[in-house]
Parts: structure tokens; C-alpha cells; sequence
């Protein structure tokens, strides 16, 4: 198929060099399902021909996962070898470059499993791979593959064969591959972006409050939290961009300051089962309730695996001017519907939104950082300032600030 053949080298390309932004000399990392091989090969042929050192490819098959779930004891689902840490801790150390390939290959992989159980599993993710992350040790980025799998869950109403050409449409015209120049359309995206993400932190709100049908909820900052997109730059002063596609002004909130009920918007794919209709109300900061019409017990089971689980790590704010939104799809991936609605993350909170180090230590910790969506064209989205005064952030969309 011609179109998938000029996604996949097109995104490689933007992957190794507007994603991760490799650098000659450089160790690179991609982590892929077997599905995504072919996208993983062209990743390294873009890293060499950029002067990469070496590109090493980390595989990790949910089938396999599944074996687990189905016949380990379950007692031991939540070990992970020592030395998977150990190789994440080494990726920092020497400073190298990482992409992640997104995009089920194998829908369903977990189906007619406990998701609790599933849950307990949390690879391919490591607690290792948020230190480097924090501690901006690498260059890193997320790229979709699109497959004939994947193609069949987004639009289950078309054949096959139109499925698959309609999701490398969409994704080509999300990840920008569809203008004459894609690193110079985000260039410019970005810099849209991080204006609105000034303004925003110039106001030092103290609370964020968002409100929609079925949600209405208050959301406190931290005294230094700072709107960022995910265009970030490494401790080696590597700039990249964490996610293609991304759409996103994200900031850290105050773990222990967040009261009120929100209503997701999309689905959310979690331990291989299908959270839909989810609702959650926060006080103090902990969401003290979960429900669902489909799979809450899920999240359920993510909410309480360690303290910090049951409370906000991310809150990010997302217009209606990006790509993915409009398109109206779900396409049941979390790199690309969280890009397409405001959401707010579970779980570990990024060091990078928070300007002064003495309010590190009260940024959220867990093993767990679970997005989910909770925005639509009718949420309206205020700044609260220290004295209650209410200033309109984001307005069905519309940047207001």
C-alpha cells in the first residue's frame, strides 16, 4: 500500500528528527510491538543516516502479557525484573535518544480477562522511565503506526481495506505529514501554542476550573506551576518534542486541591479493557469515587495501587484549532485522543511545569499516569486568581486568556 509506505517513512523522519531530534553519536532507543517492526526499521535507517551510534529495538508483545495474566500466580504480576529498570537508569545515563511507537497491533489482546488483574501488570511501563523522563536525561518522543488491527477498532463500520486507508488519511493529517514543510507546520504550531502557555502562567492563577455537562471541577496550582506544550528540551539542552501528534498545554497541579465531579468524554483503553461513561468526584485532591458504565473497576484497580494513585499528576488544557479533535474519530489510543480533548492524568505528576524547586516535593508520585478525557465543545475552562476573581481561559475551544 503506497499511502502506508509514505507514512511510515514520512513519520520515521519527523520521529528522528523534529520527535526525538537525534544527535550524531547518539544511542537510540525504540520501543515497538512486533506490529510495528517495519516502522521501527525505518526509524533506524533515519537514525543512521543522522549519525546515530546505535539503535537498539526493545519489543514487547501484549500476547505475551496476556500468557501472564492467564497463568502466572497472581501474587507475582506486579514483578518486574530488576535489570528492565536498570536499562532504562543506563538510557539516561548516557544521554540517549528514545522513541516509543504507539498503536494496538493486537486489539483485544487482554479480552475476557480480569482488568484488575491485567492491571497489576504495568509493562511494557517501568517507574525508571519516569525519572529520566523528570529528570530530562533523554530525548524522547511517541509516534503512531497505523495497522489493519488498529484501523478495524477506529472505524468498525468500514471493510478492511478502507479502514486502513481512511486511519493513514487521518494520521498523516494529524501528525501535519499532509504540508509542504511538517517540521516547519509544528514549528509554528508550537510557537501558537507556547504563546497562549505565557499568557497563561503570567496570570499565576492559583485554581483552574472546568465546567461542561458532567463536569464541574476546581483543579488548585501549585504556587510556580507553569503551562507547557511538549515541546521540551534535555538536560544536554536537546530540544524535542515528546509526542507527534500533540495538541496540548499541560501544567502540574496541586495534588491536594482538587474538589468536584468530571464526566469523560471518550473512552479509555486500560489493562486491555474499555473504561466507557467514566465518572469521578474528587475531595481533598483524592478522587474518593469511580464509576463507569463499562470496565470502571479497571481504573478502580489503578486508583488504588499505591498512595498517590488516587490523585492528579496532569492537568492539560486542549483547543479546537489541532487536527485531531475536529475529526470527530476515537481512535481508542491514548497519544492521540488525549490530544484531541482537555484531560487530566492519574498517577505521576512532570517536574517540568513546576518552576521553583521548593515546590518539587509536593508534586504528585505513584507508579501509575493515566490520561483520560473530559473535554468537548461545551466546556468552559476559568482562571481563579488568589482573591476568587474568575478570568475565561478557554471557551468551547476558543482561547480566551
Amino acid at each position: 500500500m503506497r499511502r502506508l509506505e509514505e507514512f511510515t517513512r514520512g513519520i520515521a523522519e519527523l520521529a528522528v528528527t523534529v520527535g526525538a531530534n537525534v544527535q550524531p553519536d547518539q544511542i537510540v532507543v525504540v520501543s515497538a510491538e512486533p506490529g510495528h517492526l517495519p516502522l521501527a526499521r525505518e526509524i533506524a535507517r533515519a537514525a543512521y543516516d543522522r549519525g546515530a551510534r546505535f539503535v537498539e529495538a526493545s519489543v514487547f508483545d501484549p500476547l505475551l502479557k496476556r500468557v501472564r495474566v492467564e497463568h502466572a500466580k497472581p501474587d507475582t504480576l506486579d514483578f518486574v525484573p530488576p535489570w528492565l529498570g536498570a536499562s532504562v537508569l543506563a538510557q539516561g545515563d548516557a544521554g540517549a535518544a528514545t522513541v516509543k511507537i504507539t498503536g494496538p497491533t493486537q486489539p483485544g489482546a487482554l479480552d475476557g480477562l480480569d482488568p484488575v488483574l491485567a492491571g497489576r501488570d504495568m509493562l511494557p511501563m517501568v517507574a525508571e522511565r519516569r525519572r529520566v523522563i523528570n529528570d530530562r536525561s533523554i530525548n524522547w518522543t511517541l509516534v503512531p503506526a497505523p495497522s489493519a488491527a488498529w484501523a478495524a477498532v477506529a472505524y468498525p463500520h468500514l471493510g478492511p481495506d478502507e479502514a486502513l486507508v481512511r486511519l493513514v488519511e487521518e494520521l498523516t493529517h494529524i501528525c501535519r505529514l499532509d504540508e509542504p514543510d511538517p517540521a516547519a507546520a509544528w514549528k509554528e504550531r508550537m510557537a501558537h501554542l507556547a504563546g497562549v502557555g505565557e499568557r497563561l502562567t503570567a496570570h499565576r492563577f492559583d485554581a483552574i476550573r472546568l465546567r461542561a455537562p458532567g463536569t464541574d471541577v476546581t483543579i488548585g496550582l501549585l504556587p510556580s506551576s507553569r503551562w507547557l506544550t511538549t515541546a521540551m528540551s534535555s538536560r544536554d539542552g536537546i530540544d524535542h518534542l515528546a509526542n507527534l501528534p500533540t495538541e496540548e498545554l499541560l501544567t502540574t497541579p496541586d495534588p491536594l486541591r482538587v474538589d468536584g465531579v468530571v464526566s469523560a468524554t471518550r473512552p479509555l483503553a486500560l489493562a486491555g479493557a474499555t473504561v466507557e461513561g467514566l465518572r469521578v468526584r474528587f475531595e481533598g485532591g483524592r478522587a474518593v469515587s469511580i464509576e463507569a458504565d463499562k470496565n470502571g473497576e479497571a481504573l478502580q484497580g489503578y486508583a488504588a495501587r499505591d498512595a498517590g494513585a488516587a490523585f492528579l499528576g496532569e492537568l492539560a488544557l486542549v483547543d479546537g484549532q489541532g487536527r485531531i479533535g475536529p475529526l470527530g474519530t476515537v481512535f481508542h489510543e491514548t497519544l492521540l485522543d488525549e490530544n484531541a480533548a482537555t484531560h487530566l492524568a492519574l498517577g505521576w505528576g512532570y517536574v517540568a511545569p513546576v518552576e521553583d524547586p521548593a515546590d518539587h516535593p509536593r508534586i504528585n508520585t505513584s507508579q501509575i499516569h493515566v490520561d483520560f478525557m473530559i473535554g468537548s465543545d461545551e466546556m468552559t475552562v476559568e482562571g481563579l486568581t488568589a482573591d476568587g476573581t474568575a478570568v475565561m481561559v478557554l471557551d468551547r475551544g476558543v482561547w480566551r486568556i
